[in-house]
């Protein structure tokens, strides 16, 4: 389920006309490479991707980086705004991007006019702390090849869904550097994997796109299972939460 789907089920027709308004207002383009944030800042903005990826990544004092999670078109970065004092890592656009970012003020006022939309970013960030899980299995228990694998199809069913047969093809932005910085591996281990795994499932990285010809191969490899991205859920939640919120007025 993407955040999109989400807010379209939980959020009225006045609550999303508030929130559009607000993220083209505040609407900021980033070159390749740039910082968003570093960490140790204090958090200044709600910040929404809108176009490209961003990568959450922390950095040893020799320049080791490792990538902790991606951020794709349409969602929220996190919410250290409301949360901490200082951020506990950085977030850097992987290509040119364009995020919107809401100050406080405006942050919290948009809350306090769409209420429902503390639902939305609270489901938001129980979804990221499962994909965080499920990156934390890859890297200590998973083998190279499946550690590669896994990240594949996660980002495919992250834009296009978990297809019922065959496969397809979807974005993907990262070099093999960002990669090997999101597997725990070396960029020549990298290599390799992405060659043995185009022989073993005509896997294809070309022009910043993944191409999978049999993704159910490809998941049998990685061993995913696609149920903690919680796909398809938005009736089920909305449903949940009515109960806990309040009915939710479409008005």
């Amino acid at each position: 389920m993407t955040f999109n789907q989400i807010l379209n089920r939980l959020l009225t027709p006045r609550e999303r006309m508030n929130w559009e308004a607000s993220l083209a207002r505040n609407a900021r383009e980033y070159p390749k490479g740039t910082d968003l944030v570093r960490e140790g800042e204090r958090p200044a903005a709600l910040r929404v991707v809108l176009s490209g990826w961003v990568q959450k990544y922390k950095q040893l004092p020799d320049g080791r980086r490792q990538i902790l999670a991606l951020v794709l078109p349409g969602q929220p970065c996190d919410l250290d705004l409301f949360t901490v004092v200082r951020t506990d890592h950085s977030i850097s656009a992987i290509r040119r991007v364009t995020v919107a970012e809401i100050g406080r003020q405006e942050a919290t006022a948009l809350i306090e006019q769409c209420p429902n939309l503390a639902m939305v970013l609270g489901w938001s960030e129980i979804v990221a702390a499962a994909v965080q899980r499920e990156w934390t299995i890859n890297i200590g228990q998973r083998s190279a090849i499946e550690r590669v694998a896994q990240l594949m199809c996660e980002i495919f069913a992250r834009q296009r869904g978990v297809p019922a047969a065959g496969g397809g093809e979807c974005d993907f932005l990262l070099t093999q550097w960002q990669l090997a910085e999101a597997t725990g591996l070396t960029q020549v281990h990298v290599n390799r994997t992405v060659q043995e795994l185009r022989r073993r499932c005509a896997v294809e990285l070309r022009n910043l796109r993944l191409h999978i010809p049999d993704f159910a191969q490809l998941a049998r490899l990685a061993a995913f299972n696609p149920a903690y991205l919680h796909l398809g859920e938005a009736d089920l939640v909305a449903e949940r939460v009515g109960p806990l919120f309040g009915r939710i007025d479409r008005s």
